[in-house]
């Protein structure tokens, strides 16, 4: 089905989606937050991969509007791309929160949800450089390995609010910490929503 000699440009554009969000989701694991003004800074920089993303979905828009032909199904492009996007969307809108709350202290759960994080976004990387590639079956194993993040978030979850409960007095500091736990365990459900599509795309055209 797929000529394996030439670039599609549609595969590399999804390629540069992916990046986008993985290099995102690095800054803000590696970032440490100690006061507001960092506050300020990585939520910025949130916004400027965030805003990388749009454009780069709205060039894929773009594409598929002018092609006659796409290498997969355009509606499967787009879900893909978008899929992908939700992930950089939701810890832009997280770190947002961080911000509005004033939160400079990163506890153990939300280390350990974004670590888990980072590790679908490594895998999404290598599943679109298989697309790039034409190695549909392959990408299997990646999509394989989100969910099994995501599985291991939901288990943080539970544990993380069990603990809130216990040990928090301050109703406010619940509310915040309660919403940011969510939010993580939101992204890692829209990581898991890459690997549905994922599976998808093998399904219709391996």
């Amino acid at each position: 089905m797929f000529s394996r000699k030439k670039a599609d440009p549609f595969f590399e554009v999804l390629a540069k989606i992916s990046v986008n969000v993985k290099e995102a989701l690095h800054y803000a694991n590696d970032f440490r937050i100690q006061n507001l003004e960092d506050l300020r800074e990585i939520s910025i920089r949130m916004k400027k991969y965030e805003t990388e993303g749009d454009t780069l979905i709205h060039e894929l828009i773009v594409m598929l509007n002018k092609s006659f032909m796409t290498p997969i199904e355009r509606e499967d492009i787009l879900a893909l791309a978008n899929s992908m996007d939700d992930v950089l969307d939701g810890m832009e809108e997280c770190i947002a929160h961080f911000d509005m709350f004033s939160l400079t202290n990163v506890d153990e759960s939300m280390n350990t949800f974004i670590s888990y994080i980072v590790k679908s976004t490594d895998e999404i990387v290598k599943a679109m450089d298989k697309l790039q590639n034409k190695n549909l079956t392959s990408m299997r194993e990646n999509a394989i390995l989100i969910k099994d993040y995501e599985s291991k978030c939901d288990e943080v979850l539970r544990t993380s609010i069990k603990q809130l409960f216990l040990h928090e007095k301050d109703p406010i500091r619940i509310i915040q910490l309660k919403d940011i736990y969510e939010q993580l365990e939101d992204i890692a459900d829209d990581c898991q929503n890459v690997a549905n599509t994922m599976e998808t795309i093998i399904m219709r055209n391996a």
